[in-house]
């Protein structure tokens, strides 16, 4: 066994204590609380982060992006698989793909989308040795999202736009929710948005602190 994997193997009192936390937080969903407990997140850190990993904190993965802080993923993954199973899940900023793996077998497939071609191709690798199986990975600008495999029955933004943009909206399944940090640096809201026909309901779950949804690719 590698000292690499074996960090995930003397850390299981860590790992609980977060998860303890997490429930002390108010995350309630048993599912999502296991996922967070399994998933090695000390895999999708640099390796001199590793003894950090299971701290309730974002840290850098490079490319000025960031591994989301364990309770921000577990609430997002909390406020879109809630009253069951998502059947197709849009995923704006794959990132190193932590958030990915932790909700992939919460729903039914997800389409991945990264802006940065060096850590999809990380995220790509690691979901591969976890055999996780159901992310379609795309390079492209996310913002657009993924016009021609819409609707989606849930999307996910991991960066933060100042404003939701209408045609995010409209890949939307009736029903289907998007769950999004927007706002600029600093004063960014956790929403949740449901789809009603033509109506978009709005719910705020929370400040939280992401980098920024920018364009392009890189």
């Amino acid at each position: 066994m590698s000292e690499r994997s074996g960090i995930g193997m003397t850390s299981a009192r860590t790992r609980e204590r977060l998860i303890q936390r997490l429930a002390e937080q108010g995350i309630r969903d048993a599912r999502v609380l296991d996922r967070i407990r399994n998933v090695p997140r000390h895999l999708f850190v640099d390796e001199a982060l590793s003894s950090r990993a299971y701290e309730d904190t974002a840290l850098p993965i490079g490319h000025g992006q960031t591994i989301s802080q364990p309770y921000v993923v577990a609430r997002m993954t909390e406020a879109i698989t809630i009253g069951g199973m998502p059947e197709k899940v849009l995923e704006i900023g794959t990132g190193c793909g932590y958030q990915t793996a932790v909700l992939a077998p919460l729903v039914g497939k997800i389409y991945s989308i990264e802006r940065i071609e060096a850590l999809l191709e990380r995220a790509r690798e690691r979901l591969r040795e976890l055999e996780i199986k159901n992310v379609r990975f795309k390079h492209g600008d996310g913002s657009d999202g993924w016009p021609t495999q819409a609707p989606f029955d849930g999307i996910l933004l991991a960066a933060a736009p100042h404003a939701l943009q209408q045609k995010l909206l409209d890949q939307l399944a009736e029903g289907g929710r998007l769950i999004a940090p927007v706002g600029p640096e600093g004063r960014q809201e956790l929403l949740r948005i449901t789809r009603r026909g033509d109506q978009f309901l709005r719910e705020r779950l929370g400040f939280v602190s992401f980098v920024p949804l920018l364009g392009g690719v890189a």
